[in-house]
């Protein structure tokens, strides 16, 4: 039988750590300050419009991140990106992994920490205590640790998680990464054809000058 003053050391650690993110905080001291904007890059004002619904724990959604980098690179004056979350029930640290994101965003770096999660995707989901690798990145980042603690915890952050969750249920969207242009659902065989769509929205000229990604097939 073990001494339990062992057992009760390791219950005080799982209690301290539970409490990790919680500390001095109440519902209402986590909402303040929160505001809300889209997650948008290239051009605001842009007349054709991307949007993706991801998840950051989903493997191909990290392997496209390349490409979509490379197709803001080229055309990030003539489209307006958009990001949205898809948390799929597949991936437990998925919709944690959102809630991060969002309260880096409430520091103004939404897609820095974004660009973190995905490159750093193997580690952080196989992770025991995600928090850990999560506070990492934020101070990696520059941002206010307790902020952004208190932010991940907040209603607010969890609901606006929540709303694009809902928005692609309505969708009947089943997989990611999923993009919508101009409205419209992709149908999408390789990366290479998603870029030549992307520069025929823009212009049919552009289609042949489009990027010479190789034809890999796409996977969800």
């Amino acid at each position: 039988m073990k001494n339990p003053w062992v057992i009760i050391g390791i219950i005080v650690v799982i209690l301290f750590g539970g409490s990790f993110w919680y500390a001095g905080s109440t519902a209402e001291n986590n909402n303040e300050g929160i505001t809300f904007e889209p997650h948008v890059k290239g051009n605001p004002d842009a007349s054709v419009v991307l949007v993706e619904y991801s998840d950051f724990q989903c493997p191909a959604c990290a392997t496209f991140q390349p490409v979509l980098a490379d197709v803001l690179d080229q055309f990030g004056d003539s489209i307006r990106f958009e990001y949205k979350h898809f948390p799929l029930p597949i991936h437990p640290l998925a919709e944690p992994a959102a809630r991060a994101a969002e309260a880096a965003g409430q520091q103004g770096k939404f897609f820095e920490f974004h660009d973190v999660l995905f490159a750093n995707q193997l580690s952080w989901s196989n992770s025991v205590n995600p928090a850990i690798p999560f506070v990492q990145y934020a101070d990696e980042l520059g941002l206010d640790v307790d902020t952004f603690k208190r932010h991940y915890n907040a209603s607010l952050i969890r609901d606006r998680v929540r709303e694009d969750l809902a928005e692609a249920r309505q969708l009947e969207l089943t997989g990611t990464p999923t993009f919508f242009l101009n409205g419209e659902k992709m149908v999408i065989s390789t990366y290479e054809d998603f870029v030549n769509q992307i520069a025929s929205a823009i212009n049919p000229e552009a289609a042949a000058e489009a990027s010479s990604t190789p034809a890999v097939e796409f996977g969800i």
